[in-house]
C-alpha cells in the first residue's frame, strides 16, 4: 500500500501519539520487539525494511495501551485487521517482532 505524503504524515503522528501515550521507553519497546531503539524510531518515521513493520508496532502499542486501560489514538490508514490486506505477510505480523 503506497501512502500519499499527508497519509504518511498522519500515520507518523498517530504512531508517535500512541507511543507517547503508552509511557514506554524506546529501550523497552525495542527489547519487546527484538530490535534496536533506532529501528523503532525508523518504524515510527515509516522508514521501514518491510511494509509490515508499522502494523507490528501498531499492534504492540495498541495492546500495551489496552492493557493499561487506555484507548489508543485511532489510525487513519493502519486500521482494521492486517489480514484484510492481501499484500501483507501475515506470518511476519503474527511473529510480532521487528528484529
Amino acid at each position: 500500500m503506497s501512502l500519499k505524503e499527508i497519509e504518511r504524515t498522519n500515520t507518523r503522528q498517530e504512531l508517535r501519539a500512541n507511543y507517547e501515550r503508552s509511557g514506554l521507553s524506546l529501550d523497552q519497546v525495542a527489547t519487546d520487539l527484538e530490535t534496536t531503539p533506532t529501528h523503532v524510531e525508523d518504524v515510527m518515521d515509516l522508514n521501514v525494511v518491510h511494509i509490515e513493520e508499522p502494523w507490528i508496532l501498531r499492534n504492540y502499542l495498541n495492546d500495551s495501551l489496552l492493557d493499561q486501560g487506555v484507548t489508543p489514538v485511532p489510525y487513519s490508514r493502519l486500521k482494521g485487521e492486517p489480514s484484510e490486506y492481501w499484500f501483507l505477510n501475515q506470518q511476519r505480523i503474527e511473529q510480532g517482532i521487528l528484529g
